[in-house]
């Protein structure tokens, strides 16, 4: 199921418009931990490189709200964009050693520039810098974590970004508006603001006459009539499609988001109304199940029988040897493993038990026999329960 299936959509006629500015406006004013998402083209100049008064105007708002009672994280593209004057390039190199090289000489001078913007305000700021890894490997992940909420309690901005300097094509985020969506989940925030060069989200290119501006972004309906694309500006990766990946991620687990225009996060931060607002779609789950439904690279797969599939979504059932008919790839007891369907739709992922080299031997049988004839530790389940989430529901 994709982020078209996910969300109803009113636009700016909708008789339900006052109550969504209420929502809106007390999700954001009652927040007490936001993270907010600036891409590239949003602090850069025409001129080239990162343009100081857009970084400040945007420590301003940061600073007015932390002012108000909230705690601020602060996800910040624009390292590269902030190298390529220094090295007499006009555009984002499409090479990955020279990207690489552009965010070695821009983060400094990215980060000189919010050191000063938010010392106006007597607020320190922090450098967080992660990689795919550090989200994907359970350890890295809780290691973030721990850093991000002991920079929150000592009162700095943490600003994260991902390290172009050492991220390769294979293990990096590809943009920063997921990257915003995993920090989001990583710090428990209460909402999360993305930040763009456009109004919010239209139902068409904003470019083209008639298009309209959504207001909010609602449950139980799909997108079908939004025509979304674009890969962003000249500086950046991101575009529409990866704000809407981002939002779903995000609501997905109970966070909120605001999509507005960059010159209008301090209306956003104090809770006017603007943009798109993107109403949560779900509870909160744990954290350890947070990292594993949006953050784990599963090591494997398991395909189970309809009956079994029918047990993990009706039932909430753990996945016994009974209900699988294949494995697939190489892992180990405790990897994440993604759980197929027999059509090869992806239901679940979990964190399986046994390793792959065991579980052929154990397939279609009961736990009940397995424990009888091998013993005890084989009457297990291979992806018990609370090990297990389901996708796509």
């Amino acid at each position: 199921m994709g982020w078209r299936d996910r969300w109803h959509v009113l636009g700016s006629g909708s008789v339900s418009s006052m109550a969504t500015a209420k929502t809106m406006r007390d999700a954001v004013a009652s927040a007490h931990r936001i993270v907010v998402k600036i891409g590239s083209s949003s602090l850069t100049s025409s001129e080239g490189g990162v343009d100081p008064a857009s970084v400040q105007r945007l420590a301003d708002a940061v600073a007015a709200r932390r002012a108000a009672g909230a705690e601020v994280v602060l996800v910040s593209s624009g390292a590269i964009a902030a190298g390529l004057p220094a090295l007499g390039l006009t555009r984002r190199p499409r090479d990955l050693g020279s990207q690489q090289a552009a965010a070695s000489v821009g983060m400094g001078k990215l980060m000189a520039l919010y050191s000063h913007a938010f010392e106006v305000h007597g607020i320190t700021v922090g450098q967080v810098l992660l990689t795919a890894e550090d989200v994907t490997r359970r350890g890295h992940y809780r290691n973030a974590q721990s850093t991000l909420n002991r920079l929150l309690d000592l009162h700095v901005v943490p600003i994260v970004n991902e390290n172009d300097t050492v991220a390769t094509n294979e293990i990096r985020f590809g943009d920063n508006d997921r990257l915003a969506a995993l920090a989001a989940h990583l710090v428990r925030a209460d909402v999360l603001v993305l930040l763009s060069d456009i109004d919010g989200l239209y139902d068409g290119p904003p470019s083209r006459e008639g298009s309209r501006l959504i207001h909010e972004v609602r449950s139980a309906a799909d997108l079908e009539q939004v025509e979304v694309g674009g890969t962003g500006s000249a500086v950046g990766l991101g575009g529409m499609t990866t704000k809407i990946e981002a939002a779903r991620i995000a609501t997905g687990e109970g966070i909120p988001v605001v999509l507005c225009r960059a010159d209008a996060v301090q209306a956003a931060l104090a809770g006017e109304i603007v943009g798109t607002y993107f109403h949560p779609q779900s509870r909160r789950r744990s954290t350890r199940l947070l990292w594993l439904a949006h953050a784990s690279a599963p090591q494997g797969r398991v395909v189970v029988d309809a009956g079994a599939v029918a047990a993990l979504v009706d039932s909430g059932k753990s996945l016994l040897p009974a209900g699988i008919t294949g494995v697939e790839g190489e892992f180990s007891a405790g990897d994440p493993v993604d759980i197929v369907g027999p059509s090869g739709t992806v239901i679940a992922r979990g964190l399986v038990s046994y390793d792959s080299a065991e579980l052929p031997a154990l397939l279609g049988r009961s736990t009940r026999e397995l424990g009888r004839e091998l013993g005890s530790e084989y009457a297990r389940e291979v992806v018990h329960r609370d090990d297990l989430v389901l996708l796509g529901q």
